[in-house]
């Protein structure tokens, strides 16, 4: 902790507690919330900082420059008592919140991985590494690992390729502020080894591609064959096909049922009425008159024999009576 004039006659701070710093803490993060802030907080579990290969690869790496060592080790302890209150890391950027006497902003700036260094990385890992999936779980050989972790040509930045501020007024270049944070970099890439390369500006499927540009381009310049096999796909990709279930499937489904045309009476029927409608319409207006009047006088006669047969049965009915 550094020295302090104005009030406090250029002695040291007083002592402020854990607990009471993280209570301070805990209101400014509040209201920071509040403003929209994404707060991400570091935890470790257990006094062991990180515990994955990114992880430990990172702070290895810090810890093998000498410039480093004076501050390491008080970065260490706040990084365990939870005072890296957030970490964000996004391109060549990381933006903490860490919990000191008061509530301080650290800002670090990493410059992005120059373009001939990822270049050799990745041809020289090429053909090397199995799956995406063992690359971000760190389920590497040790060839690859000299690679990325390499002092001078791997993926992790050089003290010149780092700048770092806070805005605590301790006078040391690297304060126990920035340490913390450092430090808290290796305890994030445990969860997410993804943002290492996301931090240095590179993506980290290229070195996924550049072996399956190589499978892909391997089995189809091949003489026999021109399609990848299942065992081709499982090596590229790091999954298990099951090339059996597949074919199965095609040859065990059941042929899809052809329609028969089969005439019915509705069918029979609307064409005897598209027929009727059909003459109908064609007829012309005085035929349809003539029609209408021959029917009306059919009618009529029907309704007179009608009544005449009644009279005719009436008599009789009185005939017989009498």
């Amino acid at each position: 902790m550094g020295r302090y004039g104005y009030g406090y006659g250029y002695g040291w701070r007083p002592y402020v507690s854990v607990a009471q710093r993280r209570r301070s803490a805990a209101k400014k993060l509040a209201s920071l919330r509040k403003k929209g802030m994404d707060v991400q907080p570091v935890v470790i579990e257990g006094r062991k900082i990180a515990t994955t290969f990114w992880g430990e690869a990172w702070c290895d790496h810090l810890e093998s420059f000498s410039d480093y060592d004076n501050r390491l080790p008080r970065g260490r302890t706040y990084v365990r008592n939870g005072s890296v209150c957030h970490l964000g890391i996004a391109k060549g950027e990381i933006d903490a919140r860490v919990s000191g006497s008061e509530l301080y902003k650290v800002q670090i700036d990493i410059k992005e991985l120059a373009a001939p260094k990822w270049r050799a990385i990745k041809q020289r890992s090429a053909g090397k590494i199995g799956s995406l999936l063992e690359l971000l779980q760190g389920k590497l050989s040790d060839e690859v690992m000299q690679i990325v972790t390499d002092h001078k040509e791997g993926l992790f930045p050089l003290p010149q390729e780092i700048s770092f501020r806070c805005d605590c007024p301790d006078w040391a270049d690297m304060c126990k502020h920035i340490a913390a944070v450092l430090y808290g970099i290796g305890a994030r890439l445990d969860v997410s080894p993804e943002l290492l390369f996301a931090l240095r500006g590179v993506d980290h499927e290229e070195l996924i591609a550049i072996d399956a540009a190589a499978a892909v381009s391997a089995a189809t310049t091949s003489g026999k064959s021109r399609q990848l096999t299942a065992s081709d796909l499982s090596a590229v990709f790091g999954i298990d096909l099951d090339s059996s279930d597949a074919s199965n499937s095609a040859a065990d489904a059941p042929p899809t049922p052809q329609r028969e045309r089969t005439t019915t009476k509705k069918s029979g029927a609307k064409r005897v009425m598209k027929k009727q409608t059909a003459t109908r319409k064609k007829t012309s207006p005085a035929t349809v008159t003539t029609q209408r009047t021959t029917r009306r006088k059919k009618t009529s006669f029907t309704m007179a024999s009608r009544v005449r047969k009644g009279k005719v049965k009436r008599k009789a009915v009185r005939e017989k009576k009498k």
